[in-house]
């Protein structure tokens, strides 16, 4: 018995390590296609292997539209008085401004937009205290939240810039 337990021995040791040796060559065969696919994927997917776009004729090159140098539009709003918000006193802003707009069509889209613009101007200053009205910071925060204010007012038109042509606090 002795010796058959030495001899079943190796055998099962030569299986065992074969069934090992086999499943590892599959894995390998599997693994190898798996990883050389997800690497051309890759390349092709960043533009390595992707033709390049052939250059345009030349009688494309030339009709194509040359920029356009758009001018912008100045808007005038309407001067607009409100009461500050300041406890135990009286406070008034006095704002005469306009509103830059990138072309005559975003004008046209802000006029018709200009009730509901003064309304959340008016608003805002009416929430905004005397001491944060004060030097040039606080004059550019009051600009940008006006031009906050009036994209939201002028939708879907773009309002670049508010400038004030007059700030009276007192």
């Amino acid at each position: 018995m002795a010796a058959a337990k030495g001899e079943e021995a190796p055998t099962e040791a030569g299986e065992g390590e074969a069934k090992p040796n086999g499943s590892k060559k599959k894995l390998i065969l599997l693994a190898v296609p798996l990883l050389l696919g997800g690497i051309g994927a890759g390349v092709w997917f960043s533009g390595i292997l992707s033709p390049a776009p052939p250059p345009p004729p030349a009688a494309e090159a030339a009709a194509e539209p040359q920029p356009v140098n758009r001018q912008p539009v100045f808007v005038t709003m309407p001067d607009i008085t409100a009461n500050l918000n300041a406890p135990g006193r009286r406070a008034f802003i006095r704002l005469k401004s306009q509103v830059e707009v990138a072309g005559p069509a975003d004008a046209a889209a802000l006029q018709a937009a200009m009730p509901r613009l003064v309304d959340l101007f008016t608003t805002y200053l009416r929430e905004i205290r005397p001491e944060e009205l004060r030097g040039s910071a606080g004059t550019h925060r009051l600009r940008e939240e006006l031009i906050a204010r009036a994209n939201i007012a002028a939708a879907p038109a773009r309002v670049t810039d508010v400038l004030f042509t007059e700030i009276l606090v007192q």
